[in-house]
């Protein structure tokens, strides 16, 4: 028996004990986050950031507590938004006062706001990659007295030829284009350039070490190598370009590539998220074990036969290429497993597997989303969980009334 096996049937029985003291007012999907297990990561992501600042991307959470908890972690400071109007709110509620914005923004409302607030100027920095970035500021503002933080989205993809491996982010990629638009930010009228960030995803988010997929996880590895070993060079040309800017922050990396990341002297600090929660997609690094803290939970409502329980909803895709990697996990108890004509759906879901026999209507089943954060997007609450009992049930954003795009 794998110990996998056996950490799965004690979070089945933890989960079983804390749902019972509810008195059965749980509602469905039940949205949970183990703090025990928040917690473990949060303190080995310190770990592996070696005294580099890590920023808190607020994408893989979306929970305000939960944001608040891991800045209260010794070692985290800062968030990564991925909105402005996120921004903003976060700022207005106190959460945090250093936001970096990880995305430009065409949202010419949250951006009216922004300039119109001495405080939030000085807490926000804006993403950009391209000087119509500016001129969209310029447009919601009749004064520059508010200066305005900036920092410049480089493109950390891999080059090979012609070919680019890594996120398609942005079109600034060797130190001559970064300069260009670092000199022209520096020569306007009410903007500040705070730093730099570059996010190399094929480093970051890609699994690699799968089961299985041993060929595929040495090519990965190896195009990760050649991807650091190259980011590293264009880094260190780039800093010397924009050594007289005499910039705030160089944010880099990723919950997968923490490591390597830190590892670069370019870089001074380090963005997180989903290693605090580690969905379905961050299973298999050699870099790091971490340890799943999110999960939903939905109740068996059929019996099909004795083979099948079938439960209600549960059918939470996520983003990213469509394939089997995107659906949730079965995960509580363990050995269940989706049928290969139903998939995970939006009304029911059918699940096979030698538990199915053993579960009764009204059961609850436990999945693990696939990306970190957008499971949250389903439910108003999340309940957290320590030892084998709740001891809080706080808002989502989508339950604090908000769904930022």
């Amino acid at each position: 028996m794998s110990q996998e096996f056996v950490d799965r049937n004690r979070l089945w029985s933890r989960l079983n004990s804390a749902v019972d003291t509810l008195d059965g007012s749980l509602s469905t999907p039940a949205l949970v986050v183990d703090l025990d297990a928040f917690d473990a990561n949060a303190h080995d992501l310190v770990r592996r950031a070696a005294g580099k600042p890590i920023r808190v991307a607020s994408k893989s959470l979306r929970v305000p507590a939960l944001l608040t908890r891991a800045l209260g972690t010794p070692g985290f400071s800062g968030i990564l938004a991925y909105s402005l109007a996120e921004a903003l709110w976060l700022f207005s509620e106190g959460v945090c006062d250093d936001i970096v914005v990880a995305y430009p923004t065409v949202d010419r409302g949250a951006l009216a706001t922004l300039v119109a607030s001495p405080s939030a100027a000085t807490a926000i920095t804006l993403m950009i990659d391209d000087v119509a970035h500016l001129d969209l500021v310029d447009s919601v503002r009749s004064s520059r007295a508010v200066p305005i933080r900036v920092a410049l989205d480089i493109d950390a993809g891999l080059r090979m030829g012609r070919q680019h491996v890594g996120p398609k982010r942005s079109p600034l990629y060797d130190a001559d284009q970064v300069l260009r638009l670092a000199s022209t930010v520096a020569k306007r009228s009410g903007f500040h350039l705070a730093g730099v960030m570059t996010y190399e995803g094929q480093v970051a988010g890609v699994p690699d070490d799968v089961p299985g997929e041993r060929a595929k996880s040495l090519v990965i590895r190896k195009l990760k190598s050649a991807s650091v070993t190259q980011l590293e060079l264009r880094r260190r040309e780039i800093a010397t370009a924009l050594s007289p800017f005499g910039l705030k922050f160089w944010n880099a990396g990723g919950s997968g590539s923490v490591e390597t990341t830190v590892a670069d002297p370019s870089v001074t600090e380090v963005a997180a998220g989903s290693g605090l929660l580690v969905p379905g997609l961050f299973d298999h690094y050699q870099s790091f074990a971490p340890r799943p803290a999110a999960y939903f939970g939905v109740p068996v409502v059929r019996r099909p036969s004795p083979q099948v329980a079938t439960v209600a909803g549960g059918g939470f895709i996520a983003s990213g290429p469509t394939g089997a990697t995107r659906a949730p996990i079965t995960w509580a108890p363990p050995g269940l497993h989706l049928t290969g004509l139903e998939g995970a759906g939006e009304v029911q879901t059918p699940l096979t597997g030698h538990p199915a026999a053993l579960l009764k209507i009204g059961d609850l089943v436990w999945f693990r989303h696939a990306k970190s954060g957008e499971l949250f997007e389903h439910g108003n609450v999340v309940h957290l969980l320590s030892g084998e009992r709740f001891v809080d049930t706080v808002p989502t954003y989508r339950g604090a009334g908000h769904a930022f795009g």
